[in-house]
């Protein structure tokens, strides 16, 4: 039942988006440097399936109990993370990315590679799908068609811009002179300088392609997807700014990065993780358990020439059992013993409860306590019945009651035929405050 209810089209939507959750996650986790953290909550989820699957009601406790607290905590934690994850979504759209200019690609990779024979500093950064704005800071307006010389121009030492970095968009020079995010995890050994972290900063947070030359080694590296690639000529500079533009696009698997075998195993992973969670979270509860729940008991109105009469039954333990998942919210559709009193004729009767006085077709009714009612209807008639004033209190000192006089004397009222001679009817007044009377009054 459970493996029908897994193939149904729902649960294949289901596992879709949970698989694709998982995967961004842990993808993002890794460029983060905080995947060993998703570990944990895998390992968390494992272990609350299992505790539902095998009934350990202290495990339980404490997950239901911490659990609200560590989703806020987690959130709060993982701010930047899930802010991460959004963008990412975001982005799967793509955008429109200028087409790959062979020449413009060469002049970038030629002046590279000549700064970093004469172990000049810089760095270019080519933005991916995620926006990165906001992620930099400072620079100069540039748009300009790119030349060897520009470009050795803006890294020339004695250039005010030459520490920052170049950003390229549409095969274009758009500014230089910028700042980046310095990279907050130890990916980079601290013997790299601060264009490396910076490059790293960027990569960790965004997909953009980051170039950088090291004045120190007079090398050019690669930043993408927060690894650092060496590259060894210009060819090598080359291929990655032509694979780099070619991820741009809507939905193309190519360009999505999904057809490596790395990235298989990921998303394969995920699927077998979403699957597994989805099934004993199923199998959990689907579970079939017992409880006793103590319900209130509805009496419906007999019919017009009836009333209920005597005692009657206000709550009943009733014993049930249905899949765990339904028992847990059993209570939130506030359930009652509902009896039916309009087809009842005059006299006292019995009542057995069964499940049809539950009214639930997604539990079934073991047995209640009491297991029957008994319940009186007697016949409705119109009575004169005096009107007894209700005093409370006593008179202030000095005053004495000599009469009380009821007006009128005596209403009707729909009272039962028969009534017992030892209690006679009767109607009350409101209350009438004795020490509140200075003289013959009118209430």
């Amino acid at each position: 039942m459970v493996f029908n209810e897994l193939l149904s089209w729902r649960a294949l939507l289901d596992l879709l988006i949970i698989s694709a959750g998982i995967f961004f996650l842990y993808r993002t986790l890794v460029r983060l440097g905080t995947w060993k953290i998703l570990v944990g909550i895998v390992a968390a989820f494992i272990i609350f399936i299992f505790a539902r699957l095998l009934h350990l009601q202290g495990v339980e406790w404490i997950y239901m109990n911490v659990s609200q607290v560590a989703v806020l905590a987690l959130i709060v934690i993982f701010q930047p993370e899930l802010r991460k994850i959004f963008e990412k979504v975001v982005s799967l759209h793509g955008r429109n990315g200028a087409s790959t200019d062979v020449t413009f690609v060469g002049i970038i990779a030629e002046s590279l590679w000549k700064l970093a024979k004469q172990k000049q500093g810089a760095i270019v950064v080519y933005p991916g799908k995620e926006p990165i704005a906001e992620k930099l800071s400072g620079g100069h307006r540039l748009i300009a068609e790119a030349s060897v010389p520009l470009v050795m121009s803006i890294f020339d030492p004695n250039s005010p811009g030459h520490d920052g970095a170049l950003i390229v968009e549409n095969n274009k020079l758009v500014s230089f002179g910028v700042r980046l995010p310095m990279s907050q995890t130890s990916r980079l050994a601290e013997e790299y300088g601060t264009r490396h972290h910076a490059a790293m900063g960027l990569a960790e947070m965004t997909d953009a392609l980051i170039l950088v030359v090291s004045e120190e080694r007079g090398v050019v590296s690669a930043f993408r997807d927060s690894k650092m690639t060496g590259l060894e000529s210009v060819e090598d500079i080359v291929d990655q700014i032509t694979n780099h533009q070619a991820r741009y696009g809507i939905f193309d698997i190519k360009q999505l990065g999904l057809v490596d075998r790395r990235t298989f195993m990921q998303a394969a992973a995920s699927v077998a993780l979403a699957s597994v969670f989805l099934f004993g979270l199923t199998s959990a509860n689907k579970q079939v358990i017992e409880q006793v729940f103590t319900l209130p008991v509805m009496y419906s109105s007999p019919s017009e020439e009836f009333l209920l009469v005597g005692d009657r039954v206000e709550e009943v333990k009733v014993h049930i059992a249905g899949p765990r998942s339904v028992l847990e919210g059993f209570l939130l559709s506030q359930p009652a013993i509902k009896i039916d009193l309009s087809g009842m004729v005059e006299g006292a009767q019995t009542i057995l409860i069964s499940g049809e006085h539950l009214d639930n077709n997604k539990v079934s009714f073991l047995g209640s306590s009491p297991s029957q009612l008994e319940v009186t209807l007697a016949k409705r008639v119109k009575k004169a019945v005096p009107v007894e004033p209700q005093l409370v209190g006593s008179l202030p000192v000095g005053l004495q009651l000599k009469r009380i006089t009821v007006i009128p004397e005596a209403v009707q009222v729909l009272a039962p035929a028969a009534t017992d001679p030892e209690k006679p009817l009767s109607v009350s007044t409101t209350p009438v405050y004795l020490n509140s009377i200075q003289a013959t009054s009118r209430i």
